[in-house]
């Protein structure tokens, strides 16, 4: 991967259109160049300012009505003939008129209704503009978690600390998190504790669980969340996204693991009391 290609990389991924394995690539590459990663940063800049609403046209909220009007009075215009047809000698047969005045009415009343029909849908346009072309907040967090779950499984670096206790891993983010994350232990449910790793999502740090069912591991990302929330599911790339908020904390499980396996798992990190050190 070149430099010249991030450019337009760089767009799509913050766009959150970049494949998993592209994704990954493209994040690698930021961490080793200076310069692509500069312009990354100039790239969030740039759509944090332009994604303020004070750079999108709002339309006022009588904005239909007004066009409503103009259409009533195109139509009334182009019902009654103006003042100079009405003067004119009713002796002078109609078909002597100057032609241009048969079609001159009806020409400006489609104007306007042209007019009043593009303002409709530019202002329509407009005002969707920054909610269909931009991918939600949702969707662009799914992303980084999935890509954090495959470069730990890639880079073979699932765990920090690695170990089945709850009261060793627990104790080991003291000192590197700003807050101390919920570690259970669900061995006797079929969901053992592999250990635990800090990583990176929503630029912050944040506490990053690995659990194991058979084969399959399930990373359950933690970081303190402002409140609390319901369950919701995503499918990615044949992988499998649950996150919900409780307790003052976000939670992200993600897995090869079935969906219904990975939903029983929440389930019980949901239900589970968290250990005491």
């Amino acid at each position: 991967m070149n430099c010249p290609e991030n450019d337009t990389l760089i767009h799509a991924y913050l766009d959150g259109e970049l494949d998993l394995l592209s994704t990954l690539q493209l994040e690698a590459h930021l961490r080793e160049c200076a310069a692509c990663a500069q312009a990354y940063k100039n790239h969030q800049t740039l759509r944090s300012a332009m994604s303020g609403g004070g750079l999108y046209f709002k339309p006022s909220n009588d904005l239909a009505k007004r066009i409503h009007l103009a259409l009533h009075e195109a139509e009334k215009a182009g019902r009654h003939p103006s003042a100079s047809v009405r003067e004119l000698p009713q002796r002078i047969p109609s078909q002597e008129l100057p032609r241009r005045t048969t079609w001159r009415f009806p020409l400006a009343v489609t104007g306007i209704a042209a007019a009043a029909i593009i303002a409709l849908v530019a202002g329509i346009a407009l005002w969707l503009a920054p909610r269909v072309s931009r991918p939600s907040p949702d969707d662009l967090l799914a992303q980084q978690v999935l890509a954090s779950h495959v470069r730990s499984l890639m880079a073979n670096h699932l765990t920090d600390v690695p170990s089945s206790d709850q009261h060793t891993v627990k104790p080991w983010f003291n000192g590197k998190l700003d807050f101390s994350p919920p570690v259970k232990d669900l061995s006797g449910d079929g969901f053992p504790l592999v250990g635990g790793r800090l990583d990176y999502l929503e630029d912050r740090p944040v506490a990053a669980l690995v659990y194991q069912r058979r084969k399959h591991f399930i990373n359950l990302f933690i970081w303190p969340s402002g409140s609390n929330s319901e369950q919701k599911t995503v499918m990615r790339q044949g992988y499998n996204l649950f996150h919900w908020a409780q307790a003052g904390m976000t939670f992200w499980a993600v897995s090869d693991l079935n969906s219904s396996e990975l939903q029983e798992f929440a389930k019980l990190v949901r239900s589970h009391p968290a250990s005491i050190p």
